[in-house]
């Protein structure tokens, strides 16, 4: 059994070692002098197959079909780096064109956009280099031989200028992306700067920031005149000495919400501050310049195809390239003037508030702005809720207070009833076989009308319930002995009496 898992093993170990070998450059070496097809003649492959059918997997249904099919394959000729090979294979899946089709759209410029903008990007990284153009060159006799891949790059190669030419698609169909993300950066940059500058909010803001620092740090760095931006976003920093929760951003936006009611609005001056604040000056010139530079060599390839005789007339080039070259240059112009004007107004900005321009970039400048608005509206949301919560508090106060102030009614006006049944039927003492049982119910009235008022402020099972409770159970027990004993007492009278007339007959 382990022989034949090892013999399993060594199987498929043959089999990935000759494949990594076949992928590799063969060139030179001896597998390049072997023809396994001559050996199958020798071959029993029907006795080989009966041996280890076990342990193989067959791909075709029996040693004759495997013989045709051996013989009527063609092997494959791959000169590139494997792992390139398997790339550029992956690539030309994703295409799903032949190379014939691939040819035929670079030729012509692709007006029929069969290549998208990412498969042109990628399709730069497998530009055929001189080395592997030599090597393809000397087996152009065995185009059809060759791998996937190498058929590929065989065919490329033989476009004149095609690096140059695939750049210059690529260029063109990424051109309007790249300017529609640069543009409203650009104008983002300029519109903020112009915002912060022009602000009388924002101005007041600021004044109202330069009291209280001075209030707070008089004595010692008192008096100043201004602050650095980067210190506004340092407030949120100190905490009041009553109540940790509290900051001086917090207090500064309730005085503000309080007193200058105006300059909450400051927002809706510095509405492109946000995004002024994802730009970068050094990022949007580094871009800017890349489209000049590409567009320069593009406008030097087509001088080149335009100095050559054209004798192919599908190619396209010419005509595609000479037309989009003039929307380019104006969008670009138009892109360096935004550029030009932003930068002026960004360094009207930064002068304005005591900032260098040089020194600070736009995402730094804007972003300090932008980060204080954001706690300043987080501080204003939590002084809300404070707010909110001291309003529901004192309602709730309110609310108890007059429960318990009804509470009160209701026990003064029992204890008023009960003087007052008490003054009304207070019976003589030789009225308790008669008046007993009235006293009784009229004192059982009076507990049910302290349970009916006890039952309305919600105090069912509270002390006075209890009390109350007790109070009738000791009533009535002693109402029932009296009514008992004036019972007996009416008894002792009647049986005296019967005497007398038993002797009268």
């Amino acid at each position: 059994m382990q022989q034949n898992v090892l013999l399993q093993l060594c199987s498929v170990t043959l089999q990935v070692t000759v494949q990594c070998i076949l992928q590799t450059c063969v060139q030179g070496t001896i597998w390049t002098e072997m023809n396994e097809e001559k050996v199958y003649n020798n071959l029993n492959l029907a006795e080989f197959e009966k041996t280890f059918s076990a342990y193989q997997r067959h791909d075709v249904s029996s040693s004759e079909d495997f013989r045709r099919h051996t013989l009527k394959k063609t092997k494959e000729l791959s000169i590139i780096d494997g792992r390139r090979s398997q790339n550029c294979t992956i690539l030309l899946s994703k295409l799903k064109m032949s190379n014939a089709q691939v040819v035929a759209a670079i030729i012509d410029m692709d007006r029929d956009d069969q290549i998208s903008k990412d498969l042109c990007e990628q399709m730069l990284k497998f530009v055929p280099i001189p080395e592997e153009t030599a090597m393809l060159e000397e087996h152009s006799q065995a185009v059809t031989s060759m791998a996937r891949a190498d058929g590929f790059l065989f065919e490329m190669s033989r476009i004149v200028h095609y690096e140059e030419r695939l750049k210059a698609l690529c260029y063109k169909k990424k051109f309007s992306e790249r300017v529609a993300d640069l543009r409203p950066k650009l104008d983002a940059v300029r519109q903020a700067s112009k915002e912060v500058y022009r602000s009388k909010r924002l101005r007041r803001l600021l004044e109202i920031v330069l009291a209280f620092g001075n209030y707070m740090n008089q004595g010692q760095r008192g008096n100043a005149i201004g602050f650095k931006l980067d210190s506004l976003n340092k407030i949120v920093d100190t905490k009041s000495s009553v109540d940790k929760n509290v900051t001086l951003l917090h207090y500064l936006v309730e005085t503000i919400e309080r007193t200058f009611s105006d300059v909450l609005h400051v927002t809706d001056d510095l509405q492109h501050v946000k995004i002024a604040a994802k730009a970068s000056m050094a990022d949007l010139d580094k871009e800017l310049c890349s489209l000049q530079v590409s567009l320069n060599d593009i406008e030097k390839e087509l001088d080149f195809h335009q100095s050559r005789s054209q004798t192919d007339t599908h190619d396209k080039f010419v005509l595609v390239i000479s037309a989009f070259l003039k929307e380019a240059s104006n969008s670009l112009t138009d892109l360096e003037e935004r550029l030009s004007r932003s930068k002026q107004w960004f360094e009207r900005a930064c002068k304005k508030f005591g900032e260098d321009s040089k020194k600070i970039q736009p995402e730094e400048f804007f972003g300090i702005f932008d980060t204080f608005l954001t706690a300043a509206y987080d501080a204003k949301s939590d002084n809300d809720k404070v707010k909110l919560r001291k309003v529901e508090d004192e309602r709730r106060t309110k609310i108890e207070e007059e429960h318990r102030k009804k509470k009160d009614e209701a026990r003064q006006r029992l204890q008023q009833q009960k003087s007052e049944e008490g003054s009304k039927h207070t019976t003589k003492p030789g009225d308790e076989c008669f008046n007993g049982t009235d006293a009784s119910n009229l004192s059982q009235q009076g507990d049910f009308d302290q349970l009916i008022s006890v039952l309305w402020n919600g105090e069912v099972f509270g002390a006075e319930m209890i009390q109350m409770t007790q109070r009738r159970r000791k009533k009535s027990s002693t109402g029932m002995a009296a009514l008992k004993a004036s019972c007996l007492s009416l008894s002792g009278n009647t049986d005296r009496e019967r005497p007398a007339d038993n002797v009268g007959v």
